[in-house]
């Protein structure tokens, strides 16, 4: 029994158009079937191969905003795009779903963000990191730093501001000037507290690091700031990506955070 293909989540989805180069890539080690390969030319991207009953073979792909499974018949010359079900009603695609595409594309993003340009706030050895776009005119960026210092001063939380101008005129500006201060973590911390930074002309290297950083906030689909992104590990021991768009309540922070605030 077969059904229509699922939606990917926003983060991750929007992820995988960065990404298509990675798939093809790692797709390319192994010449594909042909019926696959006339998918890929139409535009699906084919992330891994999966084992499946009955002499199929799987694949994992996804296509505009949906994840879907495709099943090669075994003579190799047709393909079958839906959700494989057994004799009980039982989603066999959807594992299958979980480990060949999305949690590929999401170990991906969490290298984009790695490699985006960050200010470091708090222990460098703390246990947990967690990646949040931040605009120097947010003042909802000052909230979410306000309120995670229980953690951040007791070494337990590592904020990585993504800088971003996107809010304001000087946004830009504002956010350079802190990417490129001599100490741009006392400057992130002063700008905080108060002595707030004003925009001022940088090096083309450092204006093009806010460049690519909204570049990066508009790819992954997001449209809010803070937008923080933090690994949390799921049942069965694998490592998914969480975020938040805004604020938290006062219950996302806790789980963001991975704990109650410590007490001071």
């Amino acid at each position: 029994m077969f059904r229509s293909p699922l939606r990917l989540p926003p983060f991750i989805l929007l992820s995988s158009a960065l990404l298509t180069s990675f798939s093809t890539h790692a797709m390319a080690q192994e010449t594909l079937p042909a019926p696959i390969q006339a998918l890929e030319e139409q535009g699906i991207d084919i992330h891994g191969q999966f084992s499946a009953p009955s002499g199929l073979r799987g694949f994992g792909a996804s296509v505009q905003g949906r994840e879907m499974a495709i099943y090669l018949t075994p003579d190799g010359e047709h393909a079958i795009v839906g959700t494989l079900m057994d004799r009980e009603g039982n989603d066999l695609t959807e594992p299958q779903l979980d480990e060949h595409v999305r949690a590929p594309l999401e170990a991906q993003t969490w290298a984009l963000l790695e490699e985006s340009h960050w200010i470091q706030d708090g222990d460098r050895d703390a246990p947990r990191v967690i990646y949040t776009f931040t605009d120097p005119n947010c003042p909802y960026c000052q909230q979410l730093w306000e309120a995670t210092r229980p953690w951040v001063e007791a070494g337990r939380v590592q904020l990585r501001h993504i800088m971003v101008g996107i809010l304001a005129a000087d946004s830009p500006g504002k956010a350079a000037a802190l990417l490129g201060a001599d100490n741009p973590e006392a400057a992130l911390q002063a700008h905080k507290r108060g002595d707030r930074i004003e925009a001022s002309a940088q090096p083309r290297d450092i204006e093009e690091q806010v460049y690519a950083n909204n570049q990066l906030f508009e790819a992954l689909g997001l449209y809010a700031t803070p937008t923080s992104a933090f690994q949390r590990e799921t049942e069965n021991g694998s490592v998914r990506i969480e975020r938040i768009q805004g604020m938290p309540s006062e219950e996302r922070l806790i789980e963001m955070m991975g704990s109650e605030a410590p007490s001071s």
